[in-house]
């Protein structure tokens, strides 16, 4: 027999295995506990990195470990397959998005399979399958006619060369990302989802989601940005159009000094009309609004004069790039005492600076400010109100503008509706036809899908090409029948991702995107894996959708993932892995120089999964020779023999030994050592996911079973194969191998997990420390049974505290049992 470690055989020949043998394939079982756990799936872009490697070695580690605690597992795997990589592709390799998608899945599904994860094929998703995104569709016209969709005029980003709109991410400094033209806010009409509808419910809930990271619950929290307050109706000068404000500072009231809209705010289209000069400033302002991180603040005096409500104070009106449209009404009441943004405007512009909210020791002079102050204090300059404390102002202004009827109450939210139209081509078609008698109609169930074209040309240029195929925009209104035309924008990408883990949990079918009873059985996912830069857009629209659902009576659930964990990302030289920094490492490579049980063994034991991962290629030679080591050791002992019944069926490694009383000291030890490992890679991988220290503590068991001395007893023989077991989640193929050629047949994820018991954890014999006047100067090894008067006797007694005690009287013996003796001697 070989006894050489040959990974690549091996794995090859345990993939395939799992493969012909379906032993992942997962079915509804409603006498058994469900285990439903994901990753989030790849985009089709091209090759997996080592940050995917991370992110699906991490999942298969809590696979396979809860199929061996007997759990109906679904573990599935899909593709996300639609967007933008695809469409650029298209432009800069001649190649049609659809071959490129499929042509990178193939390269994927290869290197994942590669990967030995222990997938359920049968369950594959692609979203750009016909079957998979006619339900995008039948789920848009459901929240159609339930009111969660609806079409408005809003901004998009237009470059004017390419004449097309560019998502956010394709804005680089505020240029074209293709051409590097200066991009434009044109207004288009576009397609939303109505996803503040659930805002309220979205916020109150994340707080049960207690097995998700804080940082994640915070950053949703932030991102739904709900405030309470109020909306004060300021108006203009010249025809007492009303301007509502919102403000939570209803206490600051009196020193606003002037008022700033946002410059995509509709009354600046009438300061423009009236001054076009502005035009210019303003739109470069716009420009500057898609810029993330801090711009320098720029504003430029509108024209218009607005009047304060509760004083009747003329305060002129500003345009400013630091106001958005995204939040509030798009227009501020600006207070630069007490407001750090408009402290900063003001001193830039000259503009006045009144104090309403007294700091202390403040000697009354308005110059006198250096910062905005923030805090509570004593009203001033506020009318009826001074002398009050700002805290009571807030209420009692509060009252006395709702009476005056100046403003009204009111909850805002930073939360924005999803714009979901995509000018282009490789996406889900909106089942929408434009009719010149009928007006919008969704197009009926029954004609689902709508197809997308693939005699397309894809340029770049002039929006979406789906606007240039007759054969696609040219259609009859369902309705009357009449000519008709389509609707030419696709929906974005992230519609995909909102409810694939629906469709995993569920059987095919034609008639439904999934059935009831499945997904009712399989949801919510107990476990999802991905990284922390999907903690906003994509599990809120997940959130949004599942809720949406729900109410459409297509699930019981209301959130889709019980559990989150966000891994690390994968460094080398200290930096995030990238082409351009030239840090790259091929998973490929490494797996054919290395194997893939030392990849999975490296990436685990690196770093704990939700930190950084610093690559280092020693680390992974370290892993090498520990799986060599734990080969080295099994198969110098192959007379371990399974049991069998019949030639199908076999039955489990059956422990004896290990699990009874036994009085010999060695096999005490080794049996001690053997629960010990068991608790501590069941606590690991169950409570806290530290794999590392979980792959640690079987270095240890593999470090003492090479010292053991009988190595030829049944004891150690079960030893080695709990280590098997143990061992078999992190690096299974190498186990499972090493399983076979010990006589066992069958998949060790069937074989029952090993159980610890607390009685053979505990020593036969401790070292406790021993003490004068509570300095240590010896330490003894004790019985664990020995009694209290025995064990302060013996330290007495022993040669080396004689000498610290000698001509002195015993005043007091302090004994903490099998911890140590503490003697007072004076």
């Amino acid at each position: 027999m070989n006894l050489q470690y040959k990974p690549q055989e091996i794995e090859k020949k345990w993939q395939k295995y799992w493969e012909v043998n379906r032993t992942f394939s997962s079915r509804l079982k409603k006498d058994k506990e469900k285990y439903y756990l994901l990753e989030m799936f790849p985009y089709t872009s091209g090759s997996i990195h080592m940050g995917h490697v991370r992110n699906y070695v991490i999942g298969d580690v809590l696979a396979r470990y809860k199929w061996m605690r007997g759990f109906n597992v679904l573990h599935p795997i899909g593709f996300d397959a639609f967007g933008l990589p695809a469409e650029n592709a298209a432009i800069e390799k001649g190649i049609h998005p659809r071959e490129w998608t499929y042509r990178n899945i193939k390269i994927l599904e290869g290197q994942l399979k590669q990967l030995g994860i222990s997938y359920d094929w049968e369950r594959e998703v692609i979203t750009c399958d016909e079957d998979y995104y006619r339900w995008n569709q039948w789920f848009f016209i459901k929240f159609y006619k339930k009111g969660l969709v609806y079409r408005k005029k809003a901004l998009a980003n237009w470059c004017p060369t390419c004449r097309t709109v560019l998502a956010n991410e394709q804005v680089i400094n505020n240029r074209c990302y293709r051409c590097g033209s200066l991009i434009q806010q044109k207004e288009l009409t576009q397609w939303f989802l109505k996803i503040t509808e659930y805002a309220e419910e979205l916020l109150e809930e994340i707080e049960n989601l207690a097995h998700w990271p804080p940082t994640v619950k915070k950053m949703q929290v932030n991102w739904i940005g709900r405030s309470e307050g109020m909306e004060i109706k300021f108006k203009l000068t010249e025809n007492s159009v009303e301007i509502p404000v919102f403000t939570t500072r209803p206490d600051t009231i009196f020193g606003a000094t002037y008022l700033v809209l946002s410059p995509h705010h509709p009354l600046v289209k009438e300061a423009i009309r009236k001054n076009v000069k502005i035009e210019k400033e303003v739109e470069r302002m716009k420009r500057e609004q898609l810029i993330k991180g801090d711009v320098e603040k720029r504003g430029i005096i509108s024209g218009l004069w607005a009047i304060n409500p509760v004083n009747e104070e003329k305060i002129p009106i500003w345009i400013a790039n630091y106001v958005l449209m995204e939040y509030g009404t798009g227009a501020i009441m600006a207070v630069p005492a007490h407001d750090e943004r408009d402290f900063e405007f003001a001193k830039k512009y000259g503009l006045p600076i009144r104090v309403v909210v007294s700091p202390p020791y403040w000697n009354h002079n308005q110059n006198s400010l250096k910062e905005a102050y923030m805090e509570e204090g004593i009203m001033v300059n506020s009318a009826q109100f001074n002398g009050l404390s700002s805290e009571l102002a807030r209420k009692k202004i509060s009252k006395w503008m709702f009476e005056q009827k100046m403003a009204t109450h009111k909850v805002n939210y930073k939360l924005r509706d999803w714009c979901i139209s995509r000018q282009r081509y490789w996406g889900t078609p909106i089942p929408i036809v434009y009719c010149s008698r009928c007006g919008v109609v969704p197009v009926p169930e029954e004609n689902l899908p709508v197809k997308l074209p693939f005699d397309v040309q894809i340029t770049g240029k002039g929006g979406s090409p789906l606007k240039k195929i007759d054969s696609f925009v040219k259609c009859l209104c369902p309705k009357c029948g009449r000519e008709a035309v389509r609707e030419t924008d696709t929906m974005d990408t992230f519609v995909d991702s909102s409810w694939y883990f629906l469709r995993y949990a569920s059987q095919r079918g034609d008639h439904l995107p999934f059935t009831r009873e499945e997904v009712d059985y399989w949801m919510p996912v107990d476990q999802y894996i991905g990284g922390i830069e999907h903690a906003v857009l994509h599990l809120l629209y997940s959130r949004f959708f599942t809720k949406a659902l729900r109410d459409l009576g297509l699930v019981k659930v209301g959130e889709p993932f019980s559990r989150l964990l966000t891994q690390g990302m994968v460094i080398k030289d200290g930096a995030k892995m990238s082409k351009s920094k030239g840090n790259i490492v091929d998973p490929g490579q490494m797996i054919k120089e290395y194997g893939v049980d030392a990849v999975r063994g490296f990436i685990l034991f690196a770093a704990p999964p939700e930190v950084d991962l610093e690559w280092k290629k020693e680390g992974l030679e370290g892993i090498y020779r520990f799986l060599n080591r734990v080969w080295r050791l099994v198969t110098s002992n192959l007379r371990i023999k399974a049991t069998y019944e019949g030639e199908r069926q076999w039955k489990f490694w059956k422990f004896e030994k290990i699990y009874s009383s036994t009085k010999n000291k060695e096999e005490i030890e080794l049996q001690r050592m053997i629960h010990k490992t068991i608790k501590k890679v069941t606590e690991d991988i169950e409570q806290r996911f530290h794999f590392n220290t979980a792959l640690a503590s079987l270095m240890e068991l593999v470090n003492f079973l090479y010292g053991y001395s009988f190595k030829g007893s049944l004891m150690y023989k079960e030893s080695l194969q709990v280590l098997l077991l143990l061992l078999y989640p992190f690096t299974p193929h190498i186990c499972q191998e090493l399983a076979e050629r010990t006589g066992y047949r069958g998949d060790l994820s069937k074989h029952p997990w090993p159980e610890y018991e607390d009685k053979f954890l505990k020593k036969d014999k401790v070292t406790i420390v021993i003490q004068v006047n509570g300095k240590i100067r010896d330490r003894m090894v004790i019985p664990i049974s020995e009694g209290r008067e025995t064990v302060e006797r013996e330290a007495l007694n022993r040669e080396r505290i004689k000498r610290y005690i000698q001509g002195k009287s015993i005043k007091r013996v302090i004994h903490v049992p099998l911890k140590l003796v503490n003697i007072v001697a004076g």
